[in-house]
């Protein structure tokens, strides 16, 4: 049975449930955690604000750089053709953000950092000893000093018009990365695939904050912690309306090795010329 637990950041006995839901689904929802709903709300209207007002162009990505605002249409899941219907922006430790938007940001971006690190820890002390003896180091060090924890404001607009086949706002695809922290989004439409092929919706009530595990700690944890495919489907009919999402990439460093004869920097490179950011 495919179920997404939902557990307490603060309960005493949710760090071995979160790992056990991670190990069965490769997801799990938290509730309680340090980015309250007033929060996140209040970030969620400054960047609709932001890909409301066509200055935002002037922060568009150059000369191959992955921080600032990606058009809509920029990015397509790895083997897909069809680009998603999706504008967003990067944001990296020393990357770009626009004044207005910096103070809440850059705080937004250091608190998710932080509460990705506990969960991390949470695995390393919840993983079979088989699965941490196999680590360059442990789960919560690859990420400690990393450049690379990417935090990625994602605005799915309405759509104009039917898309043609194929084209949904983000095609089925596994993240990259160690895990992904994703404040809900402000519309439903998340969904997680189960080993059956079957798709689960994943809640997303205010507040919460949806975990899944990328291709880097599917990697790392030799398959333990799986790397679930899922996506964001189309609105349906009657609700053709904006949706926002906040999800925090939790990368290591590059150096960090995964498996002997690869590292987190050249699986992020082989990854980002597969689905279009990187030429």
């Amino acid at each position: 049975m495919f179920e997404i637990a939902t557990l307490s950041y603060t309960n005493p006995e949710s760090p071995a449930a979160f790992a056990h839901s991670l190990h069965e689904t490769g997801f799990a929802v938290l509730t309680d955690h340090p980015i309250g709903p007033e929060r996140m709300a209040s970030a969620y209207a400054s960047w609709a604000a932001f890909f409301g007002d066509e200055a935002k162009q002037d922060w568009a990505v150059k000369d191959g750089a992955q921080d600032g605002f990606f058009p809509f249409r920029s990015e397509n899941a790895k083997d897909s053709a069809v680009k998603d219907l999706k504008e967003f922006y990067h944001v990296f430790p020393k990357g770009r953000v626009p004044p207005e938007l910096e103070e809440e940001t850059r705080a937004l971006h250091a608190d998710l950092v932080e509460v990705g690190a506990t969960l991390l820890s949470w695995l390393q002390a919840h993983s079979p000893a088989d699965v941490t003896a196999r680590l360059s180091e442990p789960f919560p060090d690859m990420i400690a000093g990393s450049e690379s924890n990417l935090l990625r404001i994602l605005h799915y607009p309405p759509l104009a018009k039917a898309p043609e086949p194929g084209a949904v706002r983000a095609a089925a695809h596994g993240d990259i990365n160690l895990v992904t922290c994703l404040l809900a989004g402000t519309e439903a439409g998340l969904e997680a695939k189960d080993t059956g092929g079957e798709w689960h919706a994943v809640p997303c009530d205010p507040g919460m904050m949806a975990i899944n595990a990328g291709d880097m700690l599917d990697m790392a944890s030799g398959g333990y912690y799986p790397a679930t495919v899922h996506r964001v489907v189309n609105p349906p009919q009657g609700r053709n309306v904006a949706r926002l999402s906040m999800p925090m990439f939790l990368h290591p460093r590059p150096e960090v090795t995964l498996k002997p004869d690869m590292t987190a920097g050249d699986f992020l490179t082989e990854r980002l010329r597969e689905i279009g950011l990187k030429s």
